[in-house]
């Protein structure tokens, strides 16, 4: 199978991996907010619509209305793809340290080792080593080139590294708009809990002759609960995106470092 033809089939299983993901989050979000929370036994009076038995945080945000689940799907679908990028980007960093396998590559090309920085790359594995083992089989094809002129070798080199590069970081970067998504919606979504839980409140209050206790203090709830969810959704997926981001650019640069060292080398030994 080619290398587009991989990259298509990948996608394809990541759309719907993705669409499933979602929705299995939002079935369990709401079985658990229409039964474990929802569950008669945390309410006095065994009524789901009286008031909560006291310091029962389960009723308490049950109370908070039909958007909680909406707001659980959201932490539920955070939680998947920060796992699934977590351990996609411990792949992609490969065994050894970073740094040190940079170092590595960089003394062994200097030394024209290349088969041995073939050999390491195969151990380091990962994005940076799938890099620079592609640089290094084209680097030692172009040294054996007697039909190119050095100009055209260095370009020749250059090219293979960024495509090689282009392969990759589609895979460091997949679902991260998904979690950038998801830190501003949760508090959108929180919002429009808070809007009507308040609607409810003042509906309460707007009742002819005594307002409505009850219907008040649920409408405060509401309101209150759905804020404090949303604000909660969002500030994680802040940090999540921000980590994986730093982590990302971290990868990036040191593809680029190792890309840079090898063009430099390979253009000092063919002055050789």
């Amino acid at each position: 199978m080619s290398s587009q033809s991989k990259k298509k089939s990948s996608g394809v299983f990541g759309v719907v991996f993705n669409v499933l993901a979602i929705v299995l989050a939002f079935v369990v979000s709401y079985f658990i907010w229409k039964n474990v929370m929802g569950n008669p036994v945390n309410f006095e009076g065994g009524n789901p619509e009286g008031h909560p038995l006291p310091n029962n945080y389960l009723a308490i945000i049950y109370k908070g209305g039909i958007i909680v689940p909406f707001l659980i799907t959201c932490i539920l679908v955070l939680l998947t793809f920060t796992i699934e990028r977590a351990i996609t980007l411990s792949r992609a960093k490969g065994k050894g340290r970073l740094n040190v396998f940079v170092k590595n590559i960089q003394t062994m090309i200097a030394a024209d080792q290349i088969e041995d920085s073939q050999e390491a790359c195969d151990k380091q594995k990962g994005s940076l080593a799938n890099v620079v083992k592609s640089g290094l089989k084209r680097y030692r094809e172009l040294q054996d080139d007697m039909t190119l002129e050095n100009d055209q070798k260095v370009v020749a080199l250059q090219k293979e590294i960024e495509e090689a590069t282009a392969l990759e970081l589609p895979m460091l970067s997949k679902n991260m708009i998904i979690i950038s998504t998801l830190a501003s919606i949760s508090v959108l979504i929180g919002l429009i809990g808070t809007v009507l839980g308040m609607i409810r409140a003042f509906a309460a209050l707007a009742q002819a002759g005594a307002p409505d206790a009850l219907a008040l203090a649920t409408g405060i709830s509401e309101a209150l609960i759905n804020t404090a969810f949303g604000i909660t959704g969002s500030t994680l997926a802040i940090i999540a995106y921000n980590y994986f981001s730093t982590s990302i650019d971290s990868l990036t640069f040191k593809i680029d470092e190792a890309g840079f060292s090898m063009v430099q080398s390979f253009s000092a030994s063919l002055k050789k």
